[in-house]
C-alpha cells in the first residue's frame, strides 16, 4: 500500500514539475503497472515533457506483449536445415529445450557436450531439444546449414532436430524467437530488455507447448535437468 500511495504521489510531483495537473484516472492507470521504478517515472516524465507518455508506453507494450504470448509453440512452422517447414505440432505431448547454437562460442563445447548427454538420457521419456544456429552473437555461426550439421553431428554426436540458421533478434528475428522472448522476459523480469543476450540461451517448453522458463547463455544444460524432469513427470 505504502509504494501505491508513493507512485500516486510521484506521479503527481512528476506533473507538477512539469506544470501540468495529474488526474485521478491517470495516477489509477499508474498503479495498475506497480513495476515501474520512481526514479524512472520522473526521469521518464522529464525527458518527454509528460507522464502520461509513459503510460502510453506501458500500455501499448503490456497489450502487444499479451497479444504475442497467445498461443503456444505448437503453432509455429520452422526451416529444417534442408530448408524443409517442419510443424512444431509434431513435438505435442514432449517436454522442449530450445537453443540458439553456434560452432564457434566460448560456450560451444561445454553446451554442445551437455546438450548431447541429456538428450541421449531423457530422448526415450519425451524429451527433445531444438537447436537453431544463429550468427548474431560475435559472427560465431559462420557456416552454412550443411557445415553446421557436420560439426554437430560429427564432433559432438548431436542426434537431435538442427533447424535452419535463424536470427533470434531484431526485425528480421524467427516468429518462434519472437513468440519466445515474449513469453519469457529477460533477466530481471526484463528489466535489461528481452533479447536474447549470446549464443545458447535456453527456454523450456512444457507437453502443451507453453515457455516455462528461460535460462541464461552461461547456465549449463545439466544444471537445467531437474527442472527437466519435474516436467517429464
Amino acid at each position: 500500500m505504502l509504494v501505491r500511495r508513493n507512485l500516486s504521489a510521484l506521479a503527481v510531483s512528476a506533473s507538477l514539475l512539469l506544470g501540468k495537473r495529474s488526474s485521478p484516472s491517470f495516477n489509477q492507470t499508474l498503479l495498475s503497472f506497480p513495476q515501474i521504478s520512481p526514479v524512472y517515472l520522473v526521469s521518464h516524465s522529464i525527458k518527454t515533457g509528460s507522464p502520461r507518455s509513459l503510460v502510453g508506453s506501458l500500455r501499448f507494450d503490456h497489450t502487444m506483449a499479451a497479444q504475442s504470448s497467445k498461443g503456444s509453440v505448437h503453432d509455429f512452422t520452422v526451416k529444417d536445415a534442408k530448408g524443409n517447414d517442419v510443424d512444431l505440432s509434431i513435438y505435442k505431448g514432449k517436454v522442449l529445450l530450445i537453443v540458439n547454437v553456434a560452432s564457434q562460442c566460448g560456450l560451444t563445447n561445454s553446451n554442445y557436450t551437455e546438450l548431447s548427454k541429456l538428450y541421449e538420457k531423457y530422448k526415450d521419456q519425451g524429451f527433445e531439444i531444438l537447436a537453431f544456429p544463429c550468427n548474431q552473437f560475435g559472427g560465431q555461426e559462420p557456416g552454412n546449414n550443411e557445415e553446421i550439421l557436420e560439426f554437430a553431428c560429427t564432433r559432438f554426436k548431436a542426434e537431435y532436430p538442427i533447424f535452419d540458421k535463424v536470427d533470434v533478434n531484431g526485425e528480421n528475428a524467427a516468429p518462434i524467437y519472437k513468440f519466445l522472448k515474449a513469453s519469457k522476459g529477460g533477466a530481471l523480469g526484463g528489466l535489461l530488455g528481452d533479447d536474447i543476450k549470446w549464443n545458447f540461451a535456453k527456454f523450456l517448453v512444457d507437453k502443451e507447448g507453453h515457455v516455462v522458463d528461460r535460462y541464461a547463455p552461461t547456465t549449463s544444460p545439466i544444471s537445467i535437468e531437474k527442472d527437466i524432469k519435474k516436467l517429464l513427470g
